[in-house]
């Protein structure tokens, strides 16, 4: 049975992963569009087409979870307590206020107000993880393993946030303390015979959705992946416009990397049945 609502989507399968889909939003309410700089401002940092390159997760049998809420909005990979993830180093916060890039995404004037991060938690980021929770106790239920498999990707060159073109798939453990051995490497065969490149805990480590979730001692074996766009989008690395940014999903181009993640997702599930 699934369960949806205006912006949050849950598709349920029965077998032990959970794939999260937290930053492939790109729904702005009305009420805030006239206080941002542009709408493709507030959505330039989106996870562009995750949800299409994912979408052979149901014929895994795997539970789904979806927002569609913009990270603009709230960023639900984010710690609530205000907690950097990645201490000395940029990032955006748990309502963003700059993009990736470091521009401004309220015009003057019209900055984000002290009161608006509660409230937003309240109504995007507490529902999310409600429905994250619950689908893991109901996989539990069922199986002495569950992989949350978290979906993320990002430009392969962002000055602001890392150094040089980032790897095609990075993978994020919280320096394995997320997940057992045995999964981390399943997941790293799986990339390290594709011809693509990889790295494991490197800039990326894991968000809050693998930091919090991970409980390997509990059965709970968590797990991010963040992508190069360049591994599936016909992406110039480098500075982006409006108009020219995202390029459009292209199935034949982006089959290469999808056959990749199917053998990933595929053995997430083989170290959960093992």
């Amino acid at each position: 049975m699934d369960s949806n609502s205006a912006w949050l989507r849950v598709t349920r399968g029965t077998a032990p992963l959970l794939v999260s889909l937290p930053h492939t939003g790109t729904d702005l309410p009305d009420n805030l569009v006239p206080r941002l700089v542009s709408p493709w401002l507030a959505r330039k940092d989106a996870d562009w087409w995750i949800d299409k390159l994912y979408d052979f997760a149901s014929d895994l049998d795997a539970t789904v979870v979806h927002t569609s809420m913009s990270r603009t909005v709230i960023d639900v990979n984010r710690d609530p307590s205000g907690v950097s993830l990645y201490p000395g180093q940029a990032t955006t916060d748990l309502c963003p206020v700059t993009t990736f890039d470091g521009e401004a995404l309220y015009r003057s004037g019209a900055d984000l107000r002290s009161d608006e991060t509660a409230e937003r938690q309240r109504l995007y980021f507490d529902p999310y993880h409600a429905a994250l929770a619950d689908e893991i106790a109901r996989l539990k239920r069922s199986h002495d393993r569950v992989v949350v498999y978290d979906c993320h990707s990002i430009r392969s060159l962002v000055p602001r946030l890392f150094e040089g073109i980032l790897p095609h798939f990075n993978i994020g453990t919280n320096s394995g303390a997320s997940c057992d051995a045995a999964l981390t490497q399943a997941v790293e065969s799986a990339c390290d015979a594709s011809g693509f490149d990889r790295v494991t805990n490197g800039r990326f480590k894991g968000g809050y959705i693998t930091r919090r979730y991970g409980q390997p001692g509990a059965g709970v074996h968590a797990i991010q992946m963040e992508l190069a766009c360049r591994g599936y989008l016909r992406e110039d690395p480098g500075p982006v416009s409006e108009g020219a940014w995202p390029p459009p999903y292209d199935e034949s181009f982006a089959e290469p990397i999808r056959s990749v993640l199917r053998r990933i997702l595929k053995a997430s599930l083989g170290f959960a049945v093992a």
